[in-house]
């Protein structure tokens, strides 16, 4: 067994139990069978009880993602290459080759099935702590936005993600402004109403930025900590708009 691939299986955490324990355990159940009449390793062997973790690791992330991936993908019924292409460059960004290609073979698995997304959600709510379910928004709406046209379909299934999440509508509503801008958009970055006043409009930017400061998924790992710098960044950007905006010093 590749060492890289016993550290990405091994330490998936608290993924291997409830309902999204029972999707990939069937999905590896399928892999592991090809990769024996293949003649390759058995990875499956890897798990461990005490490998095991509530806390939230880069695996853990990335495999709970893949189950929310396969729900927006297949929101509008219609699988895009650009959406594959999204999936596989993200990976591509967090894992070895080599492990994108396990990691892609258990998402074409995943994209056959039908589950309970609320469960599932459930569960990810339940281990995985407030910004790194932020981090999981953001994310999905950047997969909504591969093919440059984000469907309303899509929103409407991310929405929902988002509410059993336990993400409240003006968060989900800051993070879709940063992908879908109107005139009002600054401004629901900021979480703040268009009339809101000076010293309201500091206040909120203090907040957002601590909110979605790239240091609070640290420990999803440093791939996903730079990708987190673009919410840091949309919430700075819409308060030099506002200021310039409105004549703020």
């Amino acid at each position: 067994m590749r060492m890289g691939k016993r550290l990405l299986w091994g330490g998936l955490g608290w993924v291997l139990g409830g309902p999204i324990g029972g999707i990939i355990g069937f999905a590896l159940a399928t892999m592991n069978e090809q990769s024996n009449r293949d003649g390759s390793s058995n990875f499956i062997g890897g798990f461990r009880s005490s490998d095991y973790s509530a806390r939230t690791k880069p695996g853990d992330f990335a495999v709970a993602l893949l189950v929310l991936f396969a729900h927006v993908m297949k929101a509008d019924r219609q699988m895009l290459k650009s959406e594959l292409d999204y999936v596989r460059n993200f990976l591509g960004r967090q894992f070895p080759r080599q492990d994108v290609r396990d990691l892609m073979l258990l998402f074409r698995d995943i994209l056959e099935q039908d589950y309970p997304l609320r469960d599932v959600c459930r569960q990810i709510s339940r281990s995985m702590d407030h910004p790194s379910r932020l981090q999981l928004i953001h994310v999905l709406f950047g997969l909504s936005q591969a093919d440059s046209n984000i469907h309303p379909q899509e929103i409407e299934i991310i929405l929902v993600i988002a509410g059993y999440l336990n993400i409240n509508q003006h968060d989900f509503d800051s993070i879709r402004a940063m992908f879908q801008r109107d005139n009002d958009a600054d401004y629901k970055i900021l979480e703040i109403d268009s009339g809101a006043g000076e010293d309201e409009i500091k206040r909120a930017y203090r907040k957002m930025a601590s909110k979605y400061h790239p240091d609070k998924v640290a420990h999803l790992g440093p791939d996903l900590q730079k990708l987190a710098e673009e919410k840091f960044k949309a919430v700075n950007d819409a308060y030099q708009h506002i200021k310039q905006e409105r004549n703020i010093r």
